[in-house]
């Protein structure tokens, strides 16, 4: 897992501060942080976060952490790079809903950004450095340093006995025919269908997601509709690979998954909290 994808700071900096500035939304009450919680897991606790107009959006939240390693984004892999993201997230009417020539004024008439801008870019703000911008702070959005990660360096004590069982386990039944690889998924596509809770929805063909840090991001699967670990465990063996896993075979699989939670700035992921409930 890379620590770094080699962002420039300056503009990493300038991206920190687009991520969370609600103003260039259309009704200036929301930001990217809004659904996308970098102070816990990089998603939201919710199952499906509303839009705007207060409708709940297609999909559940995928986690901004480690989104720079997916060869795609989105859940059904049809966006193509960070900057086609960053542009539909300021944009779209679902999610920030802004306009090009107000996201512009705002940051050029901002004491602390226009000067940033300048000196980062060498021109005052416009819309490829506003976008690459937040795509050099979504790039610092790395989160290295899994217990899992320090097995694989070399540290025999870093995940217990068990959490290697989990692991045998997990490749020994072919869950990391998919999910593999550095961000342990989101490299490919895959067919589903038979397990989304949605009663009316059809088989489609969606990106594999990463399962880094996949203890906090509850809930789960694209709808949102699956609350804990161990059930998506286990409707996923079933679904994908067609088979029945005992209790015990679901519980190691998720003590393997525990240790798949990584640190952001050095402070490990947890959980977002839940809509209403104070932060710790």
């Amino acid at each position: 897992m890379p620590s770094t994808l080699g962002a420039d700071p300056g503009r990493a900096a300038i991206g920190r501060l687009l991520f969370t500035d609600t103003r260039l939304s259309r009704g200036g009450d929301r930001a990217c942080i809004t659904c996308h919680d970098i102070r816990a897991s990089g998603a939201s606790a919710v199952p499906r976060n509303l839009t705007a107009d207060g409708t709940p959006v297609p999909r559940n939240t995928p986690t901004a952490f480690n989104a720079a390693l997916s060869f795609r984004l989105g859940w059904a892999g049809d966006i193509p790079s960070l900057r086609e993201q960053a542009e539909l997230a300021l944009t779209r009417p679902e999610f920030l809903g802004g306009s090009w020539p107000r996201i512009l004024d705002t940051v050029r008439g901002d004491p602390v950004l226009a000067p940033m801008f300048q000196a980062a870019y060498g021109r005052a703000a416009d819309r490829e450095a506003v976008i690459d911008a937040i795509n050099s702070f979504e790039r610092t959005l790395l989160t290295p340093d899994s217990r899992f990660d320090r097995w694989l360096r070399g540290d025999a004590h870093a995940i217990t006995d068990a959490e290697r069982a989990g692991y045998d386990l997990f490749r020994g039944i072919g869950c990391a025919s998919c999910h593999q690889g550095v961000n342990v998924g989101g490299n490919l596509f895959e067919k589903v269908g038979i397990f989304v809770t949605i009663p009316d929805k059809v088989g489609e063909v969606l990106r594999v997601p990463s399962l880094r840090n996949v203890a906090v991001t509850a809930p789960y699967f694209d709808d949102g509709g699956i609350a804990t670990l161990p059930e998506a465990v286990r409707l996923m063996a079933r679904a994908q690979l067609g088979r029945e896993l005992t209790p015990a075979q679901v519980d190691g699989i998720v003590a393997f998954l525990g240790t798949l939670t990584g640190a952001y700035e050095g402070r490990p992921l947890t959980a977002p909290p839940a809509p209403g409930a104070p932060r710790p």
